[in-house]
């Protein structure tokens, strides 16, 4: 297990809907993105209620920014949840446009 109480195997990559998913306990998760030219625009992360802190949001949108990372794309954190996550993971913040 990774530091999440997800598996990192569980979030895949879904490109040509530009989004990463988890399907957890009959309910798909997941975190939108928009690429315009070199930046990742993290627009929307949803988790069903009933799977809240289970730390699926966070697996999800460490998949989106290793992807950019990998991608050498920047990220801009339109999604409130995002932009909360990382300004708590400082290993995070040289991705921010």
């Amino acid at each position: 297990m990774s530091q999440f109480q997800i598996e990192s195997s569980q979030v895949r990559h879904e490109p040509d809907k530009q989004r990463f998913v988890a399907d957890i306990d009959g309910h798909r998760c997941v975190a939108d993105y928009r690429v315009r030219g070199d930046v990742m625009q993290m627009v929307h992360t949803g988790v069903d209620p009933s799977l809240q802190g289970r730390g699926i949001a966070a697996a999800l949108v460490d998949a989106a920014l290793k992807h950019a990372r990998s991608a050498g794309l920047r990220v801009d954190p339109i999604c409130s949840y995002v932009r909360v996550y990382m300004a708590r993971h400082s290993e995070t913040r040289d991705l921010l446009v």
